[in-house]
């Protein structure tokens, strides 16, 4: 299904929900929480401390109905069973394809401008705001950042979904960066599981030196599957999320993901107290986050520089 469409769908669904029934909404407020993936127990963990601490605890005096997709295209019945359910607001979460409910407070989107989600950052419009994560914005920093832990780099590969609604702002921004820097860039494509297996049979005729993994929620979902790949064949790699070092990658820097839940856990509060989804601007990510895994980065024969063990956020012994 076209993203279009998705959005027509879903959106005249949560639309249809007549004036009448949300003024019966029962007493105790329903959130509704519908994900493209199943997120991560931190994330949620900083979601519900928000809320609580916006007064609002979890089977006390709200309840959450979790909907998670095992695919894109359960995401349009799901968010209109949400709507049915007469939920006061849906948090939409892993991403741009979940984004599109009515009344959401989104996070994990990466532009939500680009996207079409929203009019503008400081009046976003409509029923939807939320959180950006500017990841496709980061590329060039992560390649920067690989250039300093691999300084004899000099042929970069670039993992990337092509279906990625940012792939084509994220690889601008990698090729620039490669460009200033001097390096050769080497572009491989992945849609599918099958298409990750095809990609790292590709880099062995190709051998390069370091790779990058592009911002997907579909690679997250693959991560243990990616990082088995690049420690199969040696090859010095940099991801978007801390999840992949913490199962054996090499490094991964981002946006601080369990900061963009708190916030959006705020969010949720304010707007079951009464306010306007219409008028909360949508936040861009202040914190981000490196992770180096020094025991990989020993496997590898790498020496970790000390200016990057000196900014790291965390480090994997």
């Amino acid at each position: 299904m076209k993203r279009r469409e998705f959005i027509r769908l879903v959106g005249g669904a949560a639309a249809a929900w007549p004036v009448a029934a949300r003024a019966q909404q029962p007493a105790m407020p329903v959130v509704g929480f519908l994900s493209a993936i199943p997120p991560n127990n931190s994330f949620l963990a900083a979601f519900r401390r928000a809320l609580t601490e916006s007064g609002y605890v979890e089977g006390q005096n709200v309840k959450i109905e979790y909907r998670f997709a095992e695919s894109y295209d359960q995401l349009t019945e799901l968010a209109s069973d949400l709507a049915r359910r007469q939920v006061a607001v849906i948090v939409a979460a892993g991403g741009e394809p979940s984004a599109v409910a009515a009344r959401a407070v989104f996070t994990g989107v990466d532009d939500p401008m680009s996207s079409g989600l929203v009019a503008s950052f400081s009046r976003p419009g409509g029923n939807i705001t939320g959180m950006s994560t500017l990841t496709a914005t980061l590329g060039s920093k992560r390649l920067q950042l690989l250039r300093e832990m691999v300084p004899h780099a000099v042929v970069i590969a670039m993992l990337m979904n092509p279906n990625f609604p940012a792939a084509a702002a994220e690889l601008s921004d990698v090729e620039g960066a490669a460009h200033a820097f001097g390096r050769e860039l080497l572009v491989l494509k992945a849609v599918t599981e099958t298409d990750i297996d095809a990609a790292f049979d590709a880099l062995i005729g190709h051998r390069p030196d370091a790779l990058v993994i592009g911002a997907d929620a579909f690679f997250n979902t693959r991560r243990a599957q990616i990082v088995a790949l690049a420690s199969r064949n040696s090859i010095p790699t940099i991801y978007v999320w801390r999840e992949f070092v913490r199962v054996g990658g090499l490094m991964s820097y981002g946006t601080d993901f369990a900061d963009n839940y708190r916030k959006t856990g705020t969010y949720v509060g304010r707007i079951l107290k009464g306010e306007k989804v219409a008028d909360l601007p949508v936040q861009q990510p202040t914190k981000f986050e490196l992770v180096i895994n020094l025991k990989t980065a020993r496997a590898l024969g790498l020496t970790v520089p000390p200016t990057l063990l000196a900014i790291a956020d965390e480090v994997i012994e």
